[in-house]
C-alpha cells in the first residue's frame, strides 16, 4: 500500500499527466489513438484568445494529426458539460488562422474528469460531433470529441481501456492505493510520482491554496444553503418541501443556528 496525493488536486494531476508516457498511454485507452508526441504542456492558453472568455487546458498537447486536451475537474458546477464544450470549441477556432477550408487540420479531443460526485452518476460520457443519418449511422466525416469521465462512478461495466485510469483516480482521493492492483508500467509510474514522500514544498503549497479555496467556496454554499431553509422556515413552507428544495435532513433543518450565517 503506497501513501499518495490525491489526484484531485491540480497541481497533483498534471504532475503525473503531464509525463508524456502516462499522456499517451491515457489517451490510447481513451480515445483509441497513438500520440505521436514528446511533450505536453500545462497551463496551456492561446496567444490570441478566441471568444470573450480566457481558456486555460490543464495538459494540453497536439501531433501533426491531433490535437488532446485532458482537463481534471473537481467540482461539478451547474455548467460543468458546457464549460468544457466551449473549450473545445476554442480549440477547435483557433485553428481558423490556417484553414484552407472550414476543416480543422487537427481533430481535436477533450477528456474531462471529474473526482466528484455527479447527479446523472454516469461514469462516461460522450459529445460525438459526427453527422448521422436518419437511422442512426455515422457519416464518419466529422472526428471531433467531448469525453467526460466521472472517476467516482466506475464500475464492472465501465469500458475496460478506461477501467484501470479511473480506478487508480478514484483510489487516490483516499490517498492510499494498493500498487498491486496496476501492474501496467504507465500505472506503476503514476503512482510512483504522486507519493506523498516525493510531494516537493512547492506542490504542498499549491495543494494548500487548492484545499482551502474549496473550503471558502464550500462554506459560503453551505451558508447560502441554510439561508434558503431559514427563510423558507419564516415563511411556513411545508417541511418536505423545504427538504427537497435545500437537500438538507429534517434533523439539519431544525437544527440550524439562530444567528446570522458568517458568509465570508
Amino acid at each position: 500500500m503506497k501513501q499518495v496525493a490525491s489526484l484531485q488536486y491540480g497541481v497533483i494531476f498534471k504532475k503525473a499527466f503531464s509525463q508524456p508516457d502516462i499522456f499517451k498511454a491515457f489517451v490510447k485507452d481513451v480515445i483509441g489513438i497513438n500520440l505521436e508526441i514528446d511533450k505536453v504542456e500545462t497551463e496551456k492558453e492561446y496567444t490570441q484568445q478566441i471568444g470573450n472568455v480566457k481558456v486555460e487546458f490543464d495538459c494540453y498537447a497536439e501531433d501533426i494529426k491531433n490535437r488532446v486536451i485532458v482537463e481534471i475537474q473537481h467540482e461539478n458546477s451547474s455548467d460543468h458539460y458546457d464549460r468544457f464544450l466551449h473549450y473545445h470549441c476554442v480549440a477547435l477556432l483557433e485553428q481558423a488562422q490556417n484553414y484552407k477550408n472550414y476543416r480543422p487540420p487537427l481533430t481535436v479531443y477533450t477528456i474531462v474528469v471529474l473526482t466528484s460526485g455527479d447527479k446523472h452518476k454516469t461514469d462516461v460520457a460522450i459529445i460525438d460531433f459526427d453527422p448521422k443519418d436518419k437511422n442512426g449511422k455515422p457519416l464518419n466525416k466529422i472526428h471531433h470529441k467531448v469525453i467526460y469521465l466521472a472517476a467516482k462512478y466506475v464500475n464492472e461495466n465501465t469500458p475496460e481501456p478506461y477501467q484501470d485510469w479511473l480506478k487508480i483516480i478514484n483510489d487516490s482521493l483516499t490517498e492510499n492505493i494498493e500498487e498491486s492492483n496496476y501492474p501496467r508500467p504507465e500505472l506503476q509510474k503514476t503512482i510512483h510520482l504522486i507519493e506523498k514522500s516525493l510531494i516537493t514544498p512547492e506542490e504542498r503549497y499549491w495543494m494548500i491554496e487548492e484545499y482551502n479555496t474549496k473550503e471558502r467556496e464550500k462554506k459560503k454554499f453551505d451558508n447560502g444553503v441554510k439561508t434558503v431553509a431559514k427563510n423558507l422556515l419564516a415563511a411556513n413552507v411545508e417541511m418536505d418541501v423545504i427538504v427537497k428544495t435545500t437537500g438538507l435532513t429534517v434533523a439539519e433543518i431544525e437544527n440550524l443556528p439562530n444567528e446570522d450565517l458568517d458568509d465570508e
